[in-house]
């Protein structure tokens, strides 16, 4: 039987998305009301009066809802909050009449049609108490402080002392704007509500278990109460990390007026919650004649909410990616008037490396060391934030093979009939943790040998619904076929959020569990009706094609069940982290480099060639894994070069939320991009041998555009995206 475990496999769910019959959480065929909110149109203040009078006497309007009419069981509940929160006091929709931002939703109308109650929503008359605003990261860097922030990684060393000793040094700036979450798929929810009271929702979230907590503190509903469903998703990679407020909103209407409620945000509205924060990164590195790192700073101040203290893992990345004895890790938060910044892709890590991966190549160029064999001289083979070993390590593979691939020593210009096109070479190191978490499943062989399995955790696009096939049909020893992977439900086992890359050596450890399970499971049932194998010791058995094999015969599982007259056989698994997980540190790591071309005349920046090359451990599925790094390429392009979202520093707006004036990667800006994997075996970092990818890709690309950019202009931009304009600027 051929092994599906890194072989690449085509999308078992690949029919049903390209087919359209893929339901999302707005494309369920109940009868709804639906629901459209209103949002403040000032960012600090609160609400003087409010007139629904004319809105309530609008066509098909069902229903309002204010401040001035949310129950009070729901103002009262200590516990309202969700599973993923920041410390701080979480958002509440029409919790009082202040206004603590921007875009803030005021008022949810409810009507027969959405047009109805988008319209309706027009007719509400609202006043405002204003106050001053001051909601950018500059107007408040005097308020930064490190007491809402956890401690970053230890200093070691004597920075001060190193830093002054080293021969050469660089002090610089780095700054990177707000990115809004965009999927392709907006945030939707719908309310099924039962005779019996009982609801059944189905919400664009990256964990079922996460919007089931949610309704569990908010509305006191008990899983015998609500069931959550999201059988797709659209993408997210963290915009459904934490229950968003449509969430909140469906429901209170469904449950108020007793009625099926379906919430879908408009594009406008999805930047009203949740994006990559703007940071200020401070780094001061200094290296000897021979270019050994000697000392390293990295400061970096943040902005939070006013009500939230939203922190990232962003400076202990310079503690960890290169030798150094002497380093010195700030971090700092500041209140701003906007809603709290939420997980993007690699949180933390990408705005991390790409401030340390940008003063790596200055300091190189300062001592006058190619960039890739600096890197390679200040390797560092064990963790020296946790002091602990890796629990494997092939970046230096990754550097070999990505160099060949590249060309990096006899770089080839695309450009070469262009002379009015400057062009350079960049490059940079990327990595993500390999992390593992507790996760169960279930699983369930019917008499005719076919498997379900279940899991309550999420397939955002990444491949969840395939990859989990994959590994139960080589644990099973049975065809791909065979196997239905289910997901997307609280009523199924509980499993982490699909975040952090961490899915498939969580739910894909837990997967190889329970199957592992069921092999001494069948093989006792097999023993037991025939009693001439009782004493068969089980490391005598094969499993491979849906049968039990033991000296030269063969048994059907299928047959197995059949005689001993079981329909169905049922196991569940629970999967606890492996103990490398705190006995050693995993990370997975990439190497990037990049040829961009800048016009001379116009200052247009273009990004001919990308070339990654990663190490992940086990890749289960080289087709899926390709396509998660090539996907956050794309994203990394758009964060260096197009993603910035501008806030209007008088009313806290913000002024671009629309595709056409926030500007992502489209098709134009992708040419040349390849992603591959080198080997490595790693028997600590979980069952499996598996790390995530999802995050990898992106870790990197920007510093290495920005370091490209350099190369063909000799001029460093030090923020994020990197505009024509400032190519431009004299």
């Amino acid at each position: 039987m051929m092994l599906n475990i890194g072989n690449k496999q085509q999308r078992v769910d690949g029919p049903q998305k390209v087919s359209g019959s893929a339901t999302y959480s707005a494309d369920i065929t109940s009868q709804f009301y639906h629901a459209y909110v209103l949002q403040s149109s000032i960012a600090c203040g609160s609400i003087t009066a409010l007139d629904t009078s004319a809105a309530e006497a609008f066509e098909g309007v069902k229903g309002i809802f204010t401040h001035k009419n949310l129950p009070e069981r729901l103002k009262n509940r200590v516990d309202y909050t969700d599973p993923l929160s920041p410390p701080g006091k979480p958002f509440r929709p029409f919790y009082n009449n202040k206004i603590l931002y921007n875009g803030q939703p005021i008022a949810l109308v409810v009507a027969e049609t959405f047009e109805q109650a988008r319209y309706a929503s027009s007719l509400i008359k609202v006043t405002y108490k204003e106050e001053e605003f001051k909601g950018s990261l500059y107007e408040n860097l005097k308020n930064a402080s490190a007491d809402r922030t956890p401690d970053p990684a230890s200093n070691r060393g004597d920075f001060k002392k190193a830093f002054k000793n080293s021969e050469y040094t660089i002090t610089q700036e780095y700054r990177q704007s707000r990115n809004y979450h965009n999927p392709m798929e907006p945030h939707a929810t719908s309310v099924e509500y039962k005779d019996d009271g009982s609801i059944v929702v189905y919400d664009k979230i990256q964990g079922v278990g996460s919007s089931l907590k949610y309704l569990n503190g908010v509305f006191g509903l008990g899983a015998d109460k609500v069931q959550v469903k999201s059988d797709f998703v659209g993408g997210a990679f963290g915009s459904g990390l934490r229950p968003q407020y449509q969430l909140f909103m469906a429901t209170l209407a469904a449950l108020e007026l007793k009625r099926n409620v379906q919430m879908v945000m408009t594009r406008a509205q999805m930047f009203s919650f949740g994006y990559r924060p703007e940071v200020i990164h401070t780094m001061k590195l200094g290296c000897s004649k021979d270019g050994t790192l000697q000392a390293l700073s990295h400061r970096t101040v943040g902005e939070t909410s006013t009500f939230e203290d939203f922190n990232e893992t962003i400076v202990d990345w310079s503690g960890l990616l290169y030798k150094c004895e002497h380093v010195n890790l700030e971090y700092e938060l500041t209140p701003v008037q906007s809603y709290t910044p939420l997980d993007m892709r690699a949180p933390g890590g990408v705005s991390g490396v790409y401030a340390l991966e940008c003063a790596i190549d200055e300091l190189a160029h300062e001592a006058g060391i190619d960039p890739l064999e600096f890197r390679r001289k200040n390797y560092v083979d064990y963790d020296q934030n946790e002091d602990k070993p890796f629990t494997s390590k092939e970046l230096m593979a990754c550097y070999d093979r990505c160099e060949e691939l590249f060309g990096w020593k006899n770089k080839k210009t695309s450009s070469e009939n262009e002379p009015h096109l400057l062009t350079g070479f960049g490059m940079a190191t990327g990595s993500w943790e390999a992390l593992q978490q507790p996760a169960s499943v279930s699983l369930t062989m019917d008499e005719n040998g076919m498997f379900t399995i279940k899991c309550a955790t999420a397939d955002i696009g990444t491949g969840t619904y395939t990859v989990m096939s994959q590994i139960a049909a080589d644990k099973l020893g049975v065809p791909i076929e065979k196997i239905e992977f289910k997901l997307g439900d609280t009523a199924y086992p509980d499993s982490p959020i699909e975040g952090g890359s961490w899915t498939v050596s969580s739910v894909g450890s837990a997967v190889a569990g329970v199957c592992k399970k069921f092999q001494y499971r069948i093989a006792d049932v097999w023993k037991r009706n025939n009693p001439d194998y009782q004493q068969v010791d089980f490391d005598a058995i094969l499993f491979q094609d849906g049968n039990l094999e033991y000296d030269a015969k063969t048994f059907s599982f299928a047959e197995i069940m059949q005689q001993a007259s079981k329909e169905e056989l049922s196991i569940a698994h629970n999967e606890a982290k492996i103990e490398g997980q705190t006995t050693h540190s995993g990370y997975a790591h990439c190497c990037v480099m990049v040829e961009v071309t800048v016009d001379q005349d116009l200052g247009i920046i273009k990004v001919p060639r990308i070339v990654n090359v990663s190490a992940a451990g086990k890749i289960i599925n080289p087709k899926t894994a390709e396509n998660q790094l090539l996907g956050a390429m794309i994203w990394g392009l758009g964060m260096a070069l197009r993603e910035e979202g501008m806030v209007d520093s008088k009313y806290g707006r913000i002024m671009n939320a629309n595709f056409a004036e926030y500007h992502i990667a489209v098709n134009a800006d992708v040419h040349n991009i390849h992603a591959e994997f080198v080997e490595e075996k790693d028997d600590k970092v979980n069952p499996l041998g598996a790390k995530g990818v999802g995050e990898l890709g992106i870790v990197g690309l920007a510093s290495a555009i920005s370091n490209a950019i350099y190369d063909a202009t000799g001029k460093r931009l030090r923020k994020l995206p990197m505009l024509l304009d400032d190519i431009l600027e004299v």
